[in-house]
């Protein structure tokens, strides 16, 4: 049993165009799943690019928490320098006491600066990008807010 290609390709839907056969419908078909597959590989690329990112930049926070314990620990020791280094002059437990004082006046400076700063920044709401949604709403309903224009 043979079958002519024209049949074959009239009962397939397919048609000759400019040489090559082509099917709207099929077409349009594979590009969606050829698109679909991009993207689904896109988001795969991105998921294990951001894995691998996400390791380093774990790496990188305990090395600098270490950092940070060991000059804490580097803290500790130059302040017990400075009880010693003033009980040359004075009795140990003055010495103390005087270094202690001072570390609590810095401690109170630098807490007053944070509840400085942390006031400033609450409520944490992004005031301008609020502001601009709003404006890009009004602009949609057609209102054209303090003076701006849309073309």
């Amino acid at each position: 049993m043979t079958t002519r290609p024209e049949l074959v390709r009239r009962e397939t839907g397919l048609n000759r165009l400019n040489g090559q056969d082509t099917n709207i419908g099929g077409l349009v078909s594979q590009a969606t799943t050829d698109l679909s597959q991009l993207v689904r590989d896109e988001i795969e690329l991105a998921k294990v690019e951001l894995k691998e990112k996400g390791k380093e930049a774990g790496v990188g926070a305990g090395l600098f928490g270490g950092a940070g314990a060991i000059a804490l620990y580097g803290l500790g020791v130059l302040i017990a320098a400075a009880v010693l280094g003033l009980a040359t002059a004075l009795p140990a437990w003055l010495s103390a006491l005087i270094v202690a004082a001072v570390l609590f006046a810095i401690a109170g400076v630098a807490a007053l600066l944070g509840k400085r700063h942390v006031s400033r920044a609450t409520p944490p709401v992004p005031k301008r990008a609020v502001d601009g949604v709003h404006e890009d709403l009004e602009a949609l309903k057609g209102h054209h807010p303090e003076g701006k224009s849309t073309p």
